[in-house]
């Protein structure tokens, strides 16, 4: 019998963390982790318009350590669950300051802030800038309410937003298109 999709377990508002705890679809680790897999979407949908075939992979690498984030934050952190979930490691933070410095060295100097457009690849990277950010403020308001989200976590989605940041730049650079310049009405 093959597998079926839906279970009906959560018909009534209600999910479980790994380690069995039922909690409400709306608790804030449940918004954090659908954030970082609405987050892991949109990277997927970049990927998609980008010619580059060492982004896409360094960008496919990044979509297994926001699963790896996402099953962090499916853990119940009073509970030991009974799965083997992937660590997150300093390595992977790493990787991302490697990225944005090599893009930073093909890139001029900005002179001005930036506007998200010119091409759907640039403003797609955009948008992933922000849901990324959106994902590294909801882990903090976790830790904020004194439920444990392991710091490398979030350290890894700051450092994540800053490399999205500087790959919309890099995008612009490689496909040719002008970054539209923010001109502050005075």
């Amino acid at each position: 019998m093959a597998f079926k999709i839906y279970t009906k377990t959560g018909d009534l508002g209600k999910t479980s963390l790994i380690g069995g705890t039922k909690v409400p679809k709306s608790h804030l680790r449940i918004e954090t982790y659908g954030t970082v897999d609405e987050l892991n979407a949109h990277i997927g949908l970049l990927r998609d318009q980008l010619p580059d075939p060492h982004t896409l992979q360094v960008l496919k690498e990044i979509q297994d350590r926001l699963f790896t984030i996402g099953s962090s934050l499916a853990c119940d952190p009073d509970k030991e669950s009974g799965l083997k979930i992937p660590d997150l490691k300093e390595t992977d933070i790493t990787l991302l300051e490697d990225e944005i410095d090599t893009m930073n060295e093909a890139l001029p100097p900005m002179r001005f802030f930036v506007l998200p457009g010119g091409h759907m690849a640039v403003s797609q990277a955009h948008v992933c800038r922000c849901v990324c950010r959106r994902a590294e403020r909801l882990c903090v308001n976790l830790q904020q309410h004194d439920t444990f989200v392991e710091p490398l976590v979030i350290k890894y989605l700051n450092r994540l937003s800053d490399y999205i940041f500087v790959l919309s730049r890099y995008t612009a650079h490689i496909l040719g298109v002008d970054e539209i310049p923010w001109k502050p009405r005075v």
